[in-house]
Parts: structure tokens; sequence; C-alpha cells
């Protein structure tokens, strides 16, 4: 049988908003918010995995899990490899959701989306993305773009993730959003690989992946969830959360 677990990395450091998964919001810090709308998803046990032991008491003060990983980790799937290791040494779970620890406003079934991509036996990574609606995003750098060949009308295999506009043409462009699903062994192989020049050349991490031969593919969900990396965006999230309904 095929378990899953979800590992969400969090580290206080952060150049626009220092300290931001402590930060309130709706009473609790964004930390727990996120963890309580993956544990919302049903997908497995969630954990976070963190370099901070101001993160590590406050989930665990919230009644979730924390691990503590080194501090010299370069990224998150880094992170999570070894959170991974120490909370399944025995390697019952097989696949590890890799959830932003900045969502605090996240729909749980959006987590289940990606997993849920495993099901097919030939795919190494899930991630998702979103069609783009503003047109600004189109040519904004910040904003990731997918280039994939549709599966289906809510699916896609990834061909290249980028910073440009891209493709040319008729057509949606769509919006990646950082959340993954990893078959174990994938992550395994993920981390031990050297970085690839066009992830360099992108900053992308998800390029290596492909540029080594994995396959990713992606969910089309209906929205790109909040991700919290300014004041303002800390402000929004406080209003979405006041706003929505309890999770169940």
């Amino acid at each position: 049988m095929t378990q899953s677990i979800v590992l969400i990395p969090a580290r206080m450091s952060a150049s626009r908003l220092p300290g931001k998964p402590l930060a309130d919001i709706g009473g609790e810090p964004m930390i727990v918010q996120v963890m309580r709308r993956a544990e919302a998803a049903g997908v497995g046990p969630v954990v976070v995995a963190t370099d901070s032991e101001a993160i590590w008491t406050a989930v665990e003060k919230a009644g979730g899990r924390a691990v503590l990983t080194s501090a010299d980790h370069p990224t998150g799937s880094d992170r999570i490899h070894e959170a991974a290791g120490i909370v399944d040494p025995e390697r019952r779970y097989d696949r590890i959701v890799n959830v932003q620890g900045d969502l605090p406003t996240l729909e749980p079934g959006i987590v289940r989306a990606a997993a849920d991509l495993l099901d097919d036996p030939a795919v190494d990574i899930g991630t998702l993305t979103a069609v783009i609606t503003r047109h600004e995003e189109i040519t904004n750098p910040n904003v990731v773009k997918v280039v994939g060949t549709p599966l289906s009308e809510r699916r896609l295999r990834a061909l290249y993730f980028t910073r440009a506009t891209a493709p040319s043409g008729d057509g949606p462009l769509y919006h990646h959003i950082g959340l993954y699903a990893y078959r174990r062994a994938a992550l395994d192989r993920f981390v031990a690989l050297p970085p690839a020049p066009l992830e360099t050349r992108e900053r992308l991490e998800q390029l290596r992946a492909l540029e080594n031969g994995m396959r990713i593919d992606v969910a089309v969900v209906d929205a790109v969830p909040l991700g919290v990396d300014t004041p303002a965006d800390l402000e929004r999230a406080r209003g979405l959360i006041a706003k929505a309904a309890p999770l169940r």
C-alpha cells in the first residue's frame, strides 16, 4: 500500500518579512494555520521541518508535530529529505508531500490534488498550477510559468518551467504553484543530483528534475493560494482568515 506524509519546511529568516512563520493570523502563528489546512487535506500525518526552536515550540504547543533539521540546507527539498529520514527511518511512507509554510489560506483540496498525481506509477513528482487570469502576471518574472502538454482538462505533463512568458501563440498560460508531491525514491534521487544548468540559469529548482529525465505531472486547480511574503500579504491573509468558514 502507498502511504503519504506531509512535510512543511519552515525557517525564520526571510528578508522581506522576518519571522513570518510566527506572525499572528487569526490568533495562531502562520505556520500553525498552514499545518491545520494540511491536516484537513487528509493525505497523511503532517510534520513541520524547521531549524528554529521557536517554530518547533509553537507547533508542539498547538498540538502538532515538528522536527529540528540542519540550518544549512540550500532548499526546502533538502530540508524535507532530512526530515523524512528523521520522522520515518523505516521508510513506511513512500510519498512525501512538500507544502510551503507561507500559505495560510491554503485550500486542503489542492494538497490532495498534488498527491493524487502519484497514483500513476510513471510519475516521479506531482505539482500544481492555475490558469493566469491577471494580465500583469504574464510578463512578471516572479510568476513562474508551466509549459506542459495537456493529458486531460485538469492535468499536464510538465515540459519546462520558466520565468519568461511562455509558450507563445494562442492558448492559456499557467502560473506554477510550488507545492510538490514526491515519490520517496524520486526525492532521494533529486537531492543527490547536482544543480543543473537550466536550474541555475532560471533559478528554478524543479528544472533539475526535468533535466535529469524525471517526470513531473501538474494538476490544474482553480486559483493560486496566497503566499505571504510582505506585510501587505500578511494583512490580506488576516482578512481572508477572518472571513473564512471553519475547517472541517
